[in-house]
């Protein structure tokens, strides 16, 4: 450019120095003229129409040199200037001058490379912006002054923030419970990797998160800030404890019956067995706590199969009225002895479903019915369609549910009175199992009760057409 500029001086400086010298060789020819001439006023009129053609020619000559020279310089500027502002798309003119067109082709060659750049950025970070937001773990990053830089949608969901009210702000400043703000300032002051699983409740609901934090590091390593991500456990931890409570219930379950039969059976053979009115009390007691190790390993069985992944059920068109009435017939013995009446609202019904499930349904929810029910009281079934689906209802006058209860009602080995289920034999499966038959039906299975008055269960199951 320096040498540019030079030449385009001195070629100015020339063609200036070449019109004085012409014009001056013009006035020393028309000298003699004008001394002896008579009327100088044309003379002067010569002159300055020479004078005036010399400024014509040089003004022509002078934008040339502009338009050929200084305005592709002027133009390379601009597009300089817009590529300085971040507007890549800018193009300098490409013209004929030897001197400024490799500039222009440096200068548009520079501003392609510049929007390839940009545009290889911009989709990194649409497809960076894509993995956070759909990682599906919650993300926050703060930068080295401690503001919040990012946060993904998880993390705005699963702490119930607004966008506006987190970004920029300081990480003290956020609302998040005071465990996530003692981990972050943790990774923040010691900026080292840490990893814990931390427990909170938010909104009356317990949550159980896995928390990793760590440094981010630039450049010759220097420390941009830190990264947390949370990972929601919840789920898991909650299926973690059904499991344990799972175990715990069938081992104590078990351990009853067992030790009944094991502790008779070791008092017969110590010689209780010479006493027939002892043996044969000792033998029934045994063969009682058989059948009901039997009853729960068979429900056990049942439950298992029914949970597996891809159950399905022998649906077919089923008279449920046939269904209800056959099932009232296997606990019929159960019913007369606690002398309970039967109210029958049933109309014919053909449902789509497993005929011998649904028998195993009716049981065990008319079976829940008498277990808690007292003598004399009455239990209704009603049996009819609505819409498209067969409503069946068992509804009893036993001792009813609390409302914080019925949530977990269908949990396995629940029971709302223990002492009287077991009493009766019960395993604490059987409604756990119904839920489950029902799904595999694609019904659906609900629960009204009042505490005294009793308990309605309510089973929706499809018509067959």
């Amino acid at each position: 450019m320096k040498s540019f500029r030079r030449r385009l001086l001195g070629t100015l400086l020339v063609w200036i120095g070449m019109m004085l010298a012409g014009l001056f060789i013009v006035v020393l020819q028309l000298l003699p003229i004008y001394e002896g001439a008579e009327n100088k006023s044309d003379i002067w009129l010569i002159l300055f129409l020479t004078f005036l053609s010399a400024l014509l020619l040089s003004a022509i000559v002078g934008n040339r040199v502009i338009n050929v020279n200084i305005k592709p310089v002027e133009n390379a500027t601009e597009t300089a200037l817009e590529l300085a502002k971040g507007n890549y798309l800018a193009r300098a003119t490409e013209s004929n001058a030897q001197e400024s067109v490799e500039l222009s082709r440096t200068i548009n060659v520079l501003a392609r490379n510049l929007q390839e750049i940009t545009a290889v950025r911009v989709m990194e970070q649409e497809r960076l912006k894509t993995l956070i937001e759909n990682m599906g773990s919650a993300l926050i990053m703060i930068d080295r002054q401690g503001a919040v830089s990012l946060v993904n949608k998880p993390f705005l969901d699963e702490f119930n923030l607004k966008p506006e009210a987190i970004l920029g702000k300081f990480y003290k400043e956020i609302q998040v419970p005071n465990v996530v703000e003692n981990f972050i300032e943790n990774v923040f002051m010691t900026e080292t990797h840490s990893r814990a699983q931390i427990e909170f409740v938010l909104r009356s609901k317990q949550r159980n998160l896995n928390v990793y934090g760590a440094p981010v590091i630039g450049e010759h390593e220097r420390w941009l800030g830190i990264v947390i991500v949370f990972q929601d456990i919840t789920e898991l931890k909650r299926l973690e404890q059904i499991r344990k409570d799972f175990v715990a219930n069938v081992s104590h379950e078990l351990r009853t019956p067992v030790t009944s039969i094991k502790g008779f059976s070791e008092t017969l053979l110590d010689g209780a067995y010479k006493d027939t009115d002892t043996l044969l009390s000792f033998l029934d007691i045994v063969h009682t706590e058989s059948n009901r190790l039997e009853m729960l390993i068979n429900d056990l069985l049942d439950l298992s199969n029914v949970e597996q992944s891809g159950f399905e059920v022998n649906a077919q068109p089923t008279d449920m009225k046939a269904v209800i009435k056959r099932a009232i017939e296997m606990i019929q013995p159960k019913i007369n002895e606690k002398s309970i009446q039967l109210q029958l609202e049933i109309q014919p019904v053909i449902v789509l479903g497993d005929p011998n499930r649904l028998i195993q349904v009716m049981m065990n929810l008319l079976i829940n019915a008498v277990t808690y029910s007292s003598n004399y009281t009455e239990i209704t079934i009603r049996l009819f369609t609505k819409e498209d689906q067969a409503v069946i209802q068992v509804a009893d006058q036993g001792i009813g549910i609390e409302s914080s209860e019925i949530s977990r009602l269908f949990e396995r080995f629940y029971r709302v009175d223990r002492a009287r289920s077991r009493n009766s034999g019960g395993t604490g499966l059987g409604l756990s199992i119904v839920k489950h038959l029902i799904e595999a039906h694609h019904g659906q299975v609900e629960v009204d009760s009042t505490v005294g008055v009793g308990t309605t269960f309510t089973i929706c199951l499809p018509i067959a057409s």
